[in-house]
């Protein structure tokens, strides 16, 4: 049994390495330059919403994401390259240094969370794709829908067209083309993987870098942090019903941060997350990895993680 107390006072919210230079942090990952064609990512408990770090981390949160998405890499890996190497610690991955691409590449197969809110609002366009007039919230598309942002080094990311990325020549038109039917079978792929343990992929983001030329898929995929899920389970009775899905992904933080009158806009208190909430987002994410890979989540609390690190990276240099 996991000590609850110990969990919440241990968590990842940032990392530090006497051997390496200062890494990049971002929302949740920290990224250390190991050498020239490596890179040591950690996997940090930071967690956010609206495009805003909370101040309080969730327990475990960066274990469960760095295994699901190794699980999940390896999932797609006949699909397209990937920037894995290893994961020699629950919380680290080292990486092929890639060429990101500054395009979240977000594929929607139901009209939820943003879709539906752009939606609920009148319009119908989303990313220069017209959604179809009738539908209700939850509701799967006739076929899924790209609809792409704008990756912001500060602030909000953007919502961007395919006609805008190509006629502001953000990216090629052939290697756009390429990143387009690959976000197509990716979904198709985590879609069948969910289905298979129950759950229905209902949204995701990916992300797309180069590595000497080659398109390779980088930093998360098919995660609680990325993607949205259903339980298939009644989904059809609830959408009948008109009542909210059970559903494992961040949208009950935004939506309890909506209630706490937060939303990412300027001049809003964003809130403090309470340790009892804060459990509960871990047992969410515990439930979607033991659900998605069929295996049990072993925790491992880690009372001095720098050390660790240190270690992990140097002899992962390569």
């Amino acid at each position: 049994m996991t000590n609850q107390k110990e969990a919440l006072e241990n968590c990842i919210t940032s990392s530090n390495s006497s051997t390496f230079p200062e890494p990049y942090r971002g929302k949740v990952r920290d990224v250390y330059k190991l050498s020239e064609e490596r890179l040591g990512i950690v996997v940090t408990d930071r967690i956010s919403a609206f495009d805003h770090i909370m101040k309080q981390a969730i327990p475990f949160k960066g274990q469960i994401l760095n295994q699901l998405s190794a699980f999940s890499f390896d999932k797609v890996s006949d699909i397209i390259p990937n920037h894995i190497i290893d994961v020699p610690h629950p919380n680290v991955t080292i990486a092929k240094k890639c060429d990101p691409i500054p395009i979240e590449v977000v594929v929607r197969g139901y009209l939820t969370g943003h879709a539906w809110r752009t939606y609920k609002s009148g319009n119908r366009w989303l990313c220069g794709v017209m959604m179809p007039a009738g539908m209700r919230e939850h509701e799967r598309f006739p076929e899924p829908i790209l609809t792409p942002a704008t990756k912001a080094e500060e602030g909000h990311d953007e919502d961007i067209s395919e006609k805008e990325i190509l006629d502001n020549k953000i990216v090629k038109p052939e290697l756009w083309n390429e990143i387009r039917e690959a976000a197509f079978r990716l979904f198709q792929r985590g879609s069948l993987v969910a289905e298979n343990q129950g759950l229905i992929l209902v949204d995701t983001k990916y992300e797309f870098g180069l590595y000497n030329g080659e398109l390779t898929l980088i930093d998360e995929v098919h995660t609680s942090d990325s993607s949205r899920y259903f339980y298939a389970e009644g989904y059809k009775e609830r959408l009948a019903a008109n009542k909210p899905q059970k559903q494992l992904s961040k949208e009950f933080l935004r939506e309890w941060l909506m209630d706490k009158g937060f939303s990412g806009k300027d001049g809003e208190a964003l809130p403090d997350l309470p340790d009892s909430f804060r459990w509960s987002i871990y047992q969410r994410y515990s439930e979607l990895y033991e659900t998605l890979t069929g295996t049990k989540f072993e925790p491992k609390i880690v009372s001095d993680f720098d050390s660790e690190l240190d270690s992990v990276l140097k002899k992962s240099v390569g």
